[in-house]
């Protein structure tokens, strides 16, 4: 009650004192010190403020959140509601990258929604050891850190450098955080080696992320305790799919195999059997191993380097579908008319025995070639039914909406040496197709039928972009005579039409690229708010339990269901849990997006470290206020900046142009141009191009 209390009063009163906060609440003398003691409680729980020696709650003014830096100096405070503030490098209090901060708003429009402010605390630290390259200096060093939304070297004293060399990846512990204009300060804890030496990329990436190097001793000793084989009591009141031509279809290079299918065709429908590893039934919740995975939320795929969110005894072995091996299952069973339509389903736990281990490029070659391959032995008509429903599905897909992102994702090989000697645009190809149009149809059926049993459940949700971003992207369209119209009643549709408009023309991959950065992020909530991107109004994450918590939470959900274990007890706490596990999973695709995109980003510029001076075919891919980006033919993108080139560019942010004064020459998004690679920054995995005149080239 005495904390309800004073929460009214501070709402009620502002900011005030303890001597005013006492004298309100009607307290003695004899408990000011319990007093004292019960706000730093508060106060440490995030319920009430202390600010310039005055309590205060969260509240129009004061606003707490997560800061986002930038390489400029400058930081955002990151809001779940409204927009961003804006934070100068002078208003940050030394606060870093990721930091829990309280920020005082100094500045409104609300006209234009837009707000500045400066923090007045820093409520948590996000990181005490920092990921970065050693700068030796003499009698001291630096650290500058491999994120470059933190703006601030890290200064080391004599003494303290572990033996570092200019150059050289390292770990800093902060011992003295920044203030007013001295530096932060630190030790070295460790060195990885520079950057060119096996392994160090990655690895420190993975460093700089706070990605898990290992499993807890915990996790462990729960992983001796699971069977290395299903146990034939684990087959009761299972399914029995074993005779079945159950096969998988994966990369080359995969280990994980989370999801095994089968097909029949009558001549009027299609049985298509799409099983799932029934991880649950391995992982109990609540366990050391659960919440393992829950804090990793994901699998991590960084090229040489695989950080899975399960142990590789689950995710390569009893989990994995692997081949000739019996395993448990979640299956979805879905008959399906010739025009794509699911007119049965049902949701069961089953056991498989996988057949065969397939490959996407081996698939695709018969499939696309006919090239007959002696791992498809006796499959072939049952791939060739795949590929044909493959195109029913599709195809219903796009007439309802969907769109088709149509861009080529980049290929990185790699010699023995892990060194990077081959890059190159790699297509999608009808084996992936079918795999992905299969998974999609399975979370769309099964994110249906719980939507309707009124359970709580996960769903994997894509708002419409905004009439902002639109607004956006139509500017970035306008010089391709391109536009998304309708912009009073959004749709998928929308987007899909101005794709087709330019289908097999030069600039298509290109505007389905610009089209895709207009979108919103796709995230996991507790409410189906659909996926505008497929065009889904319902949709789910159920066919990837080895590699993402937010399936294996949901299949937890599904078998509880099964069993009639779904109590009221149960209802409510699954309601009480899932809407942190949404975010938590949701933060982390992000950190995951962000450590694959480094990891590739860090190869591409070793790749292209030995070629400067070389001249490239280019097409231009971006243009800003501070230079123009363009891509090479095998996706490298690279920046050209204003001040490397010899005539003045004015920007128009209008028309997302930049017009030379000098020549009158427009450049303009999709343009093909000629430059020249003159630095590749390792360190920051930067690439920058020269523009070339049609004198200079050659």
């Amino acid at each position: 009650m005495i904390r309800e209390a004073l929460k009214e009063i501070l709402s009620d009163l502002g900011p005030v004192k303890f001597k005013t906060l006492a004298k309100y609440m009607q307290i003695s003398n004899k408990d000011k010190k319990d007093f004292a003691e019960l706000l730093r409680e508060m106060e440490k729980n995030g319920e009430i403020f202390f600010v310039d020696d005055k309590y205060q709650l969260e509240g129009e003014n004061l606003i707490k959140g997560q800061i986002q830096g930038n390489s400029k100096g400058f930081s955002f405070l990151l809001r779940d509601e409204g927009k961003d503030i804006f934070i100068a490098r002078e208003d940050k209090l030394g606060a870093m990258d990721g930091d829990s901060v309280l920020v005082k708003i100094t500045k409104a429009c609300k006209e234009k929604q837009s707000f500045e402010g400066k923090v007045v605390k820093i409520l948590k630290r996000a990181n005490k050891d920092l990921v970065g390259t050693y700068q030796d200096s003499g009698k001291f060093g630096f650290v500058v850190p491999l994120n470059d939304r933190i703006d601030t070297d890290i200064f080391i004293p004599g003494g303290k450098n572990l033996g570092a060399k200019t150059g050289q990846r390292v770990l800093v512990k902060i011992d003295k955080w920044q203030s007013g204009k001295a530096s932060a300060e630190g030790h070295i804890l460790e060195v990885f080696g520079y950057p060119e030496d096996r392994g160090v990329d990655i690895l420190t990436i993975a460093r700089n992320f706070n990605l898990p190097q290992n499993f807890p001793k915990e996790v462990l000793d729960e992983i001796k305790k699971i069977p290395d084989k299903v146990l034939e009591r684990d087959l009761k009141n299972r399914r029995d799919f074993t005779k079945d031509r159950v096969f998988t279809i994966d990369g080359k290079d995969s280990k994980d195999f989370d999801d095994a299918v089968s097909i029949n065709f009558d001549g009027k429908y299609y049985e298509l059997k799409v099983h799932i590893a029934d991880v649950a039934f391995y992982v109990e919740a609540g366990s050391a191993l659960d919440q393992e995975a829950l804090k990793r939320g994901n699998s991590y795929y960084l090229l040489t380097k695989v950080i899975p969110m399960l142990p590789e005894e689950l995710s390569n072995g009893i989990c994995s579908l692997n081949e000739g091996q019996n395993r448990l299952t979640l299956s979805v069973l879905m008959k399906i008319d010739t025009k794509g339509k699911v007119v049965e389903s049902e949701i069961c736990e089953g056991y498989i025995r996988s057949c065969k281990r397939l490959v996407y490029d081996t698939v695709s070659d018969f499939l696309e070639d006919g090239k007959e391959d002696d791992s498809l032995e006796g499959l072939y008509e049952d791939l060739k039914i795949m590929g044909d429903l493959q195109k029913v599905l599709y195809k219903k897909r796009l007439l309802r909406g969907s769109i088709d992102f149509n861009f080529k994702e980049t290929k990185i090989d790699l010699d023995s040496k892990d060194r990077p000697v081959k890059i190159y645009p790699y297509e999608r190809r009808i084996a992936n197709r079918i795999i992905e149009e299969f998974m999609i149809l399975t979370n769309e059926v099964v994110a249906e039928e719980y939507f309707w049993r009124e359970i709580p459940f996960v769903y994997r949700v894509h708002d419409e972009p905004s009439l902002e971003k639109i607004a956006s992207l139509n500017q970035m369209l306008r010089p391709l005579n391109l536009k998304i119209k309708n912009l009073k009643e959004i749709s998928p549709r929308s987007f899909q039409e101005v794709i087709d408009s330019i289908k097999g023309q030069d600039d298509e991959e290109f505007v389905s690229t610009i089209i895709l950065r207009s979108m919103q992020k796709a995230g996991y909530d507790t409410e189906e708010r659909g996926h505008f991107g497929l065009g889904a109004r319902y949709y789910s994450h159920f066919t990837s339990p080895i590699r993402r918590y937010s399936d294996l939470i949901i299949h937890r959900i599904i078998k509880e269901n099964i069993h009639n274990k779904f109590s009221k007890k149960r209802f409510a706490y699954y309601e009480k849990v899932l809407p942190g596990i949404c975010k938590k999973v949701s933060e982390m695709e992000l950190v995951q997006d962000e450590a694959e995109r480094a990891v590739k980003d860090a190869k591409i510029a070793q790749y292209m470290k030995d070629k400067i001076g070389e001249v490239y075919d280019a097409k231009i891919t971006g243009i800003t206020n501070f230079g123009i980006f363009a891509a090479l033919e095998n996706t490298v993108e690279g920046l050209i900046s204003y001040q490397s080139i010899d005539e003045y560019l004015e920007y128009d942010d209008s028309t997302y142009t930049a017009i030379s004064r000098d020549s009158g020459i427009i450049y303009k998004l999709g343009d093909e141009i000629r430059v020249r690679l003159v630095n590749v920054n390792l360190d920051k995995a930067q690439i920058d191009f020269e523009l070339l005149s049609s004198k200079e080239e050659g």
